[in-house]
């Protein structure tokens, strides 16, 4: 045995870990990684594509389409119709609160874990962006107060912010690559940056579990962009032999009160992974920031690997994408989708731990889904006539492999919501009308299609509401396949073989909700059974108009609750995002702030942000 070895043998007798169980995991682990810069570069080399003659078609969108066209229908299958009922889904919805009684944060997939969003609330004041600032509000009171606003370069209208204690963590696209932000906030009177961090790559996503942040970020090695290929890559390799520079993403700290800079890599050559089976030449970075500290970044991971979709569970961070089948210049229909998984179980750390691959390419981050230590994900395969499916990944061997599927769910059709709650999942799919599908989960194994249910129109968005009860929030249709407006539906899912809509309301024929495309603009008040859904559109006279509109959602009917707009701006931006604070309702769009009534959604006190606070 070498010294090195004995060193590591008693570091991990120390640690608890026996060495044999220490090599069992790195087996299981099974991640590859680079000895060296020369041997990441030789990788790019033999990798990198050629110039392709001409462009190729963009595959089709993964995103439910506005307004889709009228096109024949046919059913899927009834596999397994015979199976015992499983037990009533009566998961509760995930909260929107953040701890607060009388208060709500951004709607999120998964309770306890935040997502980045334009507007944030500790249950006193308000951290909104509107028209390229910062502003924190005072919302203790009817009556909204301005207490700062801050500039931030380089925000833009991009920004999105996560919060935690004393600090605001404003991540926004700069250039080709993603600017941090750390904002004090101890004083909301007066806002200050302390560091700014601007990373290698374009922001793909962010999630927060307790303190501790982790971004998302996808980059391109600057020889891999460029024009030329091989040749590129090959005279770059040979400028540098020993040096990561260029290869690596790296990331300069600025700290505010110095003035001070200081760029490093994010990871070193040789902490890069890749899988067995090459995934591009694009490298996945994950950030991991302490929010109760600040800047900079106390660890980050990279895998040679691209990213579309972030969702993360208490213990796992999953980033999914799809790579579409050509065959040379000629688009192909066929897809797959990489799946990778880091193990987020400790605060400060977070490590690659597996991937894995699937037919097909998903709609969002709802797609997935990991529950009792298994990955759920629902899939659309486009080939030979598009159908769906939802399969049953389990981590084995340093790989996620399929332990279960079932398949055939809207022959024709794609997918435009999902929702996983417990041991149940619901997919709708549409081409002609929405079929809502029931899966049983309970067996991960053995998943099992149960119920279906045909209504016009589809949704887009699908919420737990608690008492075996879910939200659809999407598009009004006709018999013949046309789409109309935005409507809320409440589905009954307590009898999974029986899925049924109790009641359904429509907001107008010629309106469009951003719900149908971003979930955080969907507030759901459990405490009255609030559902407020922005909306877009315009009236029978033809003038656009824009608000909020109020339902209250019981299992014995659907009732308006009311209207929100707020005054005219230069904008026309529309009510973006709703929140309680202290039983307010407060309302935001890019040229103001409202505090109204949840009871009525009535007008209340107005404050101007943005273009129209001068």
């Amino acid at each position: 045995m070498t010294l090195r070895r004995l060193l590591l043998a008693g570091l991990l007798v120390l640690a608890g870990l026996p060495v044999a169980d220490a090599d069992a995991a790195k087996r299981r682990v099974g991640l590859k990684a680079f000895s060296s810069c020369a041997g990441l570069r030789e990788y790019a080399l033999g990798h990198a594509p050629s110039p392709a003659p001409r462009p190729a078609p963009l595959p089709p969108r993964a995103v439910p389409m506005p307004m889709p066209m009228p096109m024949p229908v046919s059913g899927g299958g009834d596999e397994g119709a015979s199976a015992p009922a499983p037990a009533p889904v009566s998961a509760p919805a995930p909260q929107t609160g953040g701890g607060q009684e009388d208060s709500s944060t951004t709607n999120v997939q998964e309770a306890g874990i935040d997502e980045p969003d334009i507007v944030k609330t500790d249950g006193s004041y308000v951290y909104a962006v509107a028209g390229g600032r910062l502003h924190a509000v005072d919302a203790r009171t009817a009556t909204p107060r301005l207490l700062d606003s801050l500039d931030v370069p380089g925000i833009g209208g991009a920004a999105q912010l996560l919060h935690h204690g004393n600090r605001v963590l404003l991540i926004a696209p700069d250039g080709a690559d993603t600017r941090m932000t750390e904002v004090d906030v101890s004083d909301p009177a007066a806002l200050r940056i302390v560091h700014t961090l601007a990373a290698s790559g374009a922001f793909v996503s962010a999630r927060q579990h307790g303190q501790t942040a982790r971004v998302v970020l996808s980059w391109t090695p600057p020889a891999v962009r460029a024009v030329g290929g091989p040749v590129v890559v090959a005279r770059a390799a040979a400028r540098r032999p020993s040096s990561g520079k260029g290869w690596v993403p790296a990331a300069t700290l600025r700290t505010k009160r110095t003035g001070r800079t200081r760029r490093r890599a994010l990871v070193s050559c040789r902490s890069v992974r890749h899988a067995a089976r090459f995934a591009g030449l694009e490298m996945l970075t994950v950030v991991t920031i302490d929010l109760a500290k600040g800047l900079p970044a106390i660890d980050s991971d990279a895998v040679l690997a691209s990213g579309e979709n972030v969702y993360a569970s208490a213990t796992s961070l999953y980033v999914a994408t799809t790579r579409w089948g050509a065959s040379g210049p000629v688009w192909s229909p066929s897809s797959t989708t990489a799946i990778h998984r880091w193990d987020i179980s400790e605060r400060d750390r977070t490590v690659y731990r597996s991937s894995g691959e699937i037919p097909g390419h998903l709609l969002n981050q709802f797609s997935m889904s990991e529950h009792r230590g298994v990955l759920r994900v629902a899939s659309t395969l486009e080939e030979d006539g598009s159908s769906s499916r939802v399969t049953v990944l389990d981590e084995r061997s340093g790989r996620l492999q399929a332990i279960g599927q079932v398949g055939e769910l809207g022959r024709g059709e794609r997918i435009y919501a999902v929702r996983f709650i417990e041991d149940a999942g619901f997919v709708v799919t549409f081409r002609q009308t929405d079929p809502l599908y029931a899966i049983d989960l309970s067996d991960p194994a053995r998943p099992v299609k149960r119920g279906e249910l045909k209504i016009p129109g589809y949704s887009a968005y699908l919420h737990p509401a608690g008492d075996d009860l879910l939200i659809g929030v999407g598009r009004d249709g006709t018999e013949s396949g046309g789409v109309l407006g935005v409507q809320i539906s409440l589905f009954d899912v307590s009898d999974l073989d029986h899925p049924r809509r109790l009641h359904a309301q429509a907001l107008g024929s010629e309106t469009r909700s951003e719900v149908e495309t971003d979930h955080h603009a969907f507030l759901w008040w459990p405490k009255t059974q609030l559902a407020v859904v922005p909306f877009l559109g315009f009236s029978d006279a033809g003038a656009f108009s824009g608000g909020a509109a109020g339902f209250r959602l019981r299992r014995e009917g659907i009732a308006t609750a009311g209207t929100l707009t707020h005054p005219s701006s230069p904008s026309q931006s529309g009510i973006e995002r709703t929140l309680v604070v202290r039983d307010r309702l407060v309302s935001l769009s890019q040229d103001g702030l409202m505090v109204g009534r949840t009871d009525t959604l009535g007008p209340g006190a107005w404050l101007a942000l943005g273009a129209s606070a001068g």
